[in-house]
């Protein structure tokens, strides 16, 4: 019986920078790991350490320097229509409303947007709750909402894995907080295997299956660790005795200079 592939698949991989003056700055160093298809993985990780990097090597927007990327067995040689990605930051277009931003990778590709195409675009609007908001402008939504345009644009072209770069790092506490729950019900609704970058610790526990905790520069694996939490997740899972143990485990190896 033959075993699929892991939808991603990291093998020593290394990335090194070339700068200006001749010198070089080595982003990561022999990274290792597997990620499931329809597996929620978040990476946690020091500033600096190569996390944004690492996501962009599965992108196919950069290449690494050794090693191996791969999606689906494939090794990563361009950029592929079923990786979606969101950023930090939801960069969307002011001259579009909220509709024509979700539209606009059909625009990019095809040169064109049909009936059935915005017909699909507002089921997934609706199901990041903005059904109402089609015909909006951008500056008239508030930052949760933006990103949640965002994710609907990501998923336009229904991607089987979907990068998440720090994508609630730039909304407030309490929005930071809404939009991870919404997150967890709209991936219960529609799996995707799902690459999610943090800085934030309770964040990964709540979100994922698993969690890699890399060391800083140059960024490797020091850690791969099970989230022992039942789906689905809410608030009561916040105050569950193995979300807190996890997540002080995890304050333990990122900041051992501190630890007792």
């Amino acid at each position: 019986m033959s075993i699929a592939a892991p939808a991603i698949r990291l093998a020593e991989v290394g990335q090194v920078f070339g700068k200006d003056d001749g010198s070089a700055v080595t982003a990561l160093a022999r990274l290792s790991f597997d990620v499931g298809q329809h597996e929620f993985m978040a990476v946690l990780g020091p500033s600096g350490c190569g996390k944004s990097t690492l996501l962009r090597l599965i992108a196919g927007l950069v290449f690494p320097t050794s090693g191996q990327v791969e999606v689906y067995g494939l090794r990563v040689s361009e950029p592929r229509d079923d990786v979606g990605i969101v950023f930090q930051r939801p960069t969307l277009l002011p001259w579009f409303d909220v509709l024509g931003n979700v539209t606009f990778p059909l625009r990019h590709k095809y040169g064109r947007v049909d009936a059935k195409d915005r017909e699909r675009a507002k089921t997934l609007l609706d199901l990041v709750g903005l059904a109402e908001f089609a015909d909006k402008q951008i500056d008239e939504l508030s930052g949760g909402m933006q990103q949640r345009v965002a994710i609907a644009r990501a998923l336009l072209l229904d991607p089987d894995i979907l990068l998440m770069d720090e994508p609630f790092s730039a909304l407030d506490a309490l929005t930071r907080d809404e939009m991870s729950f919404e997150l967890l019900r709209i991936w219960s609704e529609r799996p995707k295997t799902v690459l999610f970058i943090t800085h934030s610790i309770p964040e990964a526990v709540l979100l994922a299956d698993r969690i890699v905790v890399m060391t800083p520069r140059p960024g490797a694996v020091r850690e791969i660790l099970d989230v022992p939490l039942a789906r689905p997740r809410s608030l009561a899972t916040l105050s569950d005795p193995a979300f807190t143990a996890l997540a002080n485990h995890i304050r333990s190896r990122l900041f051992t200079r501190h630890a007792a």
